[in-house]
């Protein structure tokens, strides 16, 4: 967050925090790494507008591929994503390697 505090956005309703999103950058593609809304008020258009906002900031930094990874399960996710123009990728696999089951 100190070196890119604009790769974090929330958003308010008055003074309280009700939605967050955290990006990051490999220099190509700009990654929209956790979003969460508040549940008491998700089905309001919260989670698309950090959607939107996290492309703005990004954008100002030069990317132009906006890239997110969802768990297949979360359904709600990629709905939203759709929603938003992104395109599901059945073709890429994710690795990771785990230095104990506790991580």
């Amino acid at each position: 967050m100190r070196v890119e505090p604009d790769f974090l956005v929330g958003a308010f309703d008055g003074g309280r925090l009700v939605g967050v999103a955290v990006m990051s950058s490999d220099l190509r593609r700009g990654w929209i790494n956790r979003l969460a809304v508040d549940p008491e008020v998700r089905r309001r258009g919260v989670a698309k507008a950090l959607v939107l906002e996290c492309e703005r900031v990004l954008r100002v930094h030069g990317l132009r591929l906006f890239c997110a990874l969802i768990e297949n399960s979360n359904v709600a996710s990629k709905k939203l994503f759709r929603s938003c123009g992104y395109v599901e990728h059945e073709d890429i696999k994710y690795f990771s390697k785990r230095e104990s089951d506790d991580v």
